[in-house]
């Protein structure tokens, strides 16, 4: 036994493996050529052990998906338990796997069968290489602590299908990486932590509405571990085919050192955003960000660099080399990163645990590509005028689907789709024909939106690529000057309805049912935010400054004919209950509405979750912000806000509810809902709850304050009018 123990570990297995391995019992059946071979198999799939997942997606009582990344190849089957006897229910499994770069193989498990509402279910995945299986449990990943991805002592990771009339609801967007404060991610899993087994508290599903990534904010010492884990799992990208000013200097140095892409990124790919120094760029760094914001078995025997480190190697782009005082500032903001990076790193455990527990269903907003992605005709024109540019997103959209989109709704990507990535996966050359249909068919895809299969139908619109950018000028005032200015764009345009109406119809979900809507942008934000930027800032853009870049000049508000298609689609599906489910502004806030157009009327609940790690109002710019919020808010307590669209599709406030004309194309009563305390909108790392009873509907926001959980109550709203 004990020549057998240095021969394993000759063999690179880790110590406290070979004693796991040579204390097997004899019972178990296992002989020596059998537990070589199984450490065989252990050291191909703990090279870097599973590189992500496994992630539960998309779930019915006929289907279980499930996504997992690995470093190597592998046939990976699956199997489905009822928890309560550990019985295995009879299904056929189908796995689409594509190698996505030199070590990584991304698998979409998509296990078939007959499932049961209201049971506690469970998974497994076997991973086979030749003739050997290995489980979740050998690869380590479901044992007695807290790196498993299981809860209350179960044998597999679990889940279940709602049937009963008030299913629960997990919610959350804009989540940096190196976001300030606690992730309130956690928080969720420390709910599934404590409702394992209560199926009528559990939630049932989690919505991600956009921003699971920043590709454009990315932190100086989590750069240089990208690129590394770009180039070891992914490969190289050869981005100088796009541009050749990228083959001569400073750009080819510029490019792979920290702080380094801004002029890169603003001037080559003619993007727009402020942060942009470490933006992404090759597929291999988008994929590279999702495995190290997802997984904490990617920092296995990964460290953070220090920032002598870096300047010692020449890792680090100055604008002013001998300027001591830049110098000072880049460690600075170095050294704060850093300590932001390591409280995320240590949570990631919980992160994977609660993505493995529930189903997940994720669109994207613009961080996930790009800041500003689409903002107006002219970024878009732009962008797509300049190869670098189009490459870019195209990339981001790539990593996109191959993380999230996919699991939303996989019969959405045909065989042709799948055999345009993996073709483009194989090698690219950018001028060739297979390259053009690759990028081409990503910039013009139309089918990112889709229907979860929850109770009721949640509608995930996609309000990045289906924008309408209007030809008609809008008239704008500053002082005394007048001048005309393009509009800012319907998230959603007439055709880009046409498709997700289609697309709600083809679902199971049925003319006056009930519809949750998740919109990356809330259908309200909040007024004062809104109608500040409406009508005392944007206007400004008139004068040349771009003020629609520097604060995200867009939401349905600002676009009346956007607004009304939007609630016109709502009357015409003839909702028996419409909530809305949004993220993306960095705050909190839920708003009910009364609306009424031709006599008919719709009550819309909306609730805004963000951001669930991105604590934005900080600093004295922030505390300003904050406290003209809070101001704002109290004057809208308890108070009913009524307001109108006249015949020229803009939104006015009505004062009351009789100062509404009679050529109005729609009017509204709406008012905020408070939380404990009477507040209104909360600015802190928050997860939206949401229970939707057939009387009433609760809502609370999720946090983590000092290690426990917190949990901050709306108002509870009963089924009537407003």
């Amino acid at each position: 036994m004990h020549g057998l123990s240095e021969e394993f570990l000759k063999m690179g297995v880790p110590h406290n493996k070979v004693i796991a391995l040579l204390h097997t019992p004899s019972s178990s059946g296992l002989n020596t050529l059998v537990i070589i071979t199984s450490v065989m198999v252990v050291i191909c799939m703990e090279s870097a052990g599973i590189l992500a997942g496994p992630m539960l997606r998309r779930v019915d009582t006929e289907s279980v998906a499930i996504w997992v990344a690995t470093d190597c190849p592998v046939e990976v089957n699956a199997a489905i338990y009822c928890l309560d006897t550990l019985i295995q229910f009879d299904t056929d499994t189908k796995t689409t796997s594509i190698r996505a770069g030199h070590r990584l193989f991304i698998h979409l498990v998509q296990v078939h069968g007959q499932f049961p509402t209201e049971t506690l279910l469970g998974y497994d995945l076997l991973f086979r290489v030749g003739k050997n299986i290995v489980t979740l449990a050998s690869l380590g990943l479901i044992h007695d602590n807290e790196d498993s991805i299981t809860y209350d002592g179960l044998p597999y990771p679990s889940f279940f299908i709602p049937a009963s009339a008030a299913p629960t609801f997990l919610y959350a967007s804009c989540r940096k990486f190196h976001g300030k404060g606690d992730d309130a991610l956690v928080a969720a899993d420390a709910l599934l932590h404590r409702e394992t087994k209560n199926l009528a508290a559990r939630p049932c599903a989690l919505f991600l509405t956009g921003d699971q990534i920043y590709a454009d904010d990315v932190a100086d010492p989590l750069f240089p571990v990208i690129r590394t884990v770009a180039e070891h799992y992914i490969g190289k990208e050869d981005l100088w085919q796009f541009d050749l000013r990228l083959r001569g200097e400073p750009f080819s140095s510029s490019l792979t050192q920290v702080n380094g892409r801004q002029f890169i990124t603003e001037r080559f790919c003619r993007f727009t955003s402020g942060n942009a120094s470490n933006h992404l760029l090759t597929f291999g760094e988008y994929a590279a960000m999702y495995l190290l914001s997802w997984s904490p078995s990617m920092w296995a025997g990964v460290y953070l660099p220090t920032f002598d480190e870096l300047v010692r190697e020449g890792d680090l782009y100055l604008y002013y080399p001998d300027d001591h005082g830049e110098l000072e500032r880049c460690r600075v903001r170095f050294e704060e990163q850093a300590g932001q990076l390591l409280q995320a790193i240590g949570s990631l455990h919980r992160i994977r645990r609660l993505f493995a527990n529930v189903p997940t269903y994720m669109i994207f907003d613009d961080h996930d590509v790009t800041d500003d992605w689409n903002l107006s005709a002219d970024w878009r024109s732009a962008v797509l005028a300049s190869p670098l540019g189009k490459h870019v997103i195209a990339n981001g959209l790539c990593a996109y689907w191959a993380f999230q989109g996919w699991g939303n709704e996989p019969q959405r990507f045909g065989e042709g789709f799948l055999q345009s990535m993996c073709s483009h996966f194989d090698g690219f050359i950018a001028d060739s024909t297979s390259y053009k249909v690759w990028a081409n068919r990503l910039w013009s895809f139309n089918g990112w939106q889709f229907v979860a299969p929850t109770t009721p139908a949640a509608l995930f619109l996609d309000t990045r690529t289906m924008r309408q950018f209007e030809d008609e000028p809008k008239p704008v005032k500053v002082g005394r000057m007048y001048k005309e200015s393009v509009q800012t764009p319907r998230l959603i345009g007439t055709s880009g309805w046409k498709v997700t109406a289609r697309t709600l119809l083809k679902s199971r979900w049925t003319r006056g049912d009930p519809l949750i809507i998740v919109s990356p942008t809330p259908l309200y934000g909040l007024g004062l935010i809104e109608s500040v930027l409406h009508s005392y800032v944007y206007p400004l853009r008139t004068l040349g400054f771009p003020i629609h870049e520097v604060l995200d000049f867009e939401a349905w508000k600002y676009n009346g004919r956007g607004f009304t298609d939007f609630i016109g689609q709502l009357f015409h599906w003839s909702l028996s209950r419409c909530i809305i489910l949004s993220g993306d502004v960095h705050y909190a806030s839920g708003v009910r509405s009364r609306l009424t157009s031709k006599r008919e009327v719709l009550d819309i609940l909306q609730f805004t979750s963000s951001p669930s790690h991105n604590m934005s109002f900080s600093g004295v710019w922030g505390k300003l912000m904050k406290m003209a919020i809070w101001g704002n808010a109290r004057r809208r307590v308890k108070k009913t806000i009524y307001r109108y669209c006249d015949v020229g599709f803009s939104i006015r406030n009505g004062g009351k509810a009789i100062d509404c004309p009679k050529d109005a194309k729609w009017q509204e009563a709406l008012r905020y809902l408070e939380m404990q305390g009477g507040a209104i909108v909360e600015t802190e790392n928050n997860i939206g709850l949401v229970t939707v009873g057939e009387t009433g509907i609760r809502h609370s926001l999720l946090q983590m304050v000092r290690g426990e959980m917190k949990e901050i109550r709306f108002e509870d709203i009963e089924a009537s009018p407003v």
